[in-house]
């Protein structure tokens, strides 16, 4: 099955791959001309760093020299899984991937294509494989949707998570979390018995991980939270509470289902640009609710309504 992508990344092409969280655009991350075809395809701004997807620990030596303790823990716990690790780099990790950046941010992605993909190739450089500021793909059909049918896509369905990879820095302390994801900030300091920080976002600084300084997941429609009751026809209801009884096409319950909003979130946000919808609007989350995933849909939320 990975017989033709394999070659294509061999010979320095780019090829869309499913991970347990979003498809991503991948390179051979030690081949600069293949990784600037992500940029391009993308149309990515060039200092906007990129994960490196590993397929084992030992790799992680190939590009970083300074691993802490803790994250050696971090990745026993959590790799292969959506944690996303920023290490203070090797000189010969190429600039490209870090944007000029003296640290790289490495990952080992689930899903057991991607890992056998990596397996055979080598390290990717994988963002996700959308065109940049659109919502990340979660299905194949996106991706043929932004890049066109001809594009190479291992095709494998829908991924598990639906949302990106939560990324750590671990290269200073206290460690940051720069993007939050499926695996919490609680997860992260009940398993290294330490603070972590949730880094805020400097708007003129170079980001130190994707998704932090430029616009990300927004549709064409226009996304905000909600701030009354559903009651227009053009608009898109994400409700995620259990206590509402409102039935109508446009409004799409979850009843505290977290896990199945996250999975189906970009998935809404391209339907409602398909089904005509010019507003999407999503209740909002108090501060009295628990869940590991609130805070990453709180997040990517944000990140499209400020486009």
């Amino acid at each position: 099955m990975l017989d033709r992508y394999i070659k294509l990344l061999k010979r320095g092409d780019i090829v869309a791959f499913p991970t347990e969280t979003v498809y991503g655009l991948g390179a051979d991350a030690w081949n600069p001309s293949a990784i600037q075809k992500v940029f391009d395809q993308k149309g990515r701004p060039a200092d906007n760093p990129l994960i490196v997807h590993i397929s084992s620990a030992y790799m992680v030596s190939d590009f970083t020299a300074e691993i802490p303790d803790e994250a050696h823990t971090l990745m026993e716990q959590f790799w292969p899984g959506p944690l996303t690790l920023i290490f203070k780099k090797k000189p010969d990790v190429l600039d490209i991937i870090t944007g000029g950046l003296n640290t790289v941010a490495l990952r080992w992605p689930k899903h057991p294509l991607s890992q056998e993909l990596i397996a055979q190739v080598g390290p990717l450089v994988a963002p996700s494989a959308n065109s940049s500021g659109k919502p990340s793909p979660t299905k194949p059909e996106h991706v043929t949707e932004d890049f066109g049918k001809h594009f190479p896509v291992i095709a494998a369905g829908e991924t598990d998570i639906g949302l990106e990879s939560t990324v750590l820095d671990v290269s200073r302390k206290p460690f940051q979390i720069y993007r939050p994801g499926a695996i919490s900030i609680e997860q992260i300091q009940e398993i290294i018995d330490a603070k972590v920080l949730m880094a805020t976002n400097d708007s003129d600084s170079s980001p130190k991980s994707p998704g932090t300084k430029y616009t990300h997941y927004a549709p064409m429609a226009t996304v905000q939270w909600m701030n009354d009751h559903p009651q227009n026809k053009h608009t898109l209801y994400l409700l995620h509470r259990s206590n509402h009884n409102l039935q109508a096409d446009n409004i799409i319950h979850y009843d505290g289902d977290y896990q199945r909003m996250a999975h189906e979130l970009y998935d809404r946000f391209r339907q409602a640009d398909h089904d005509g919808y010019g507003t999407i609007a999503i209740e909002s989350f108090s501060d009295q609710q628990q869940n590991e995933l609130i805070p990453a849909l709180a997040n990517r939320i944000q990140k499209a309504i400020s486009k």
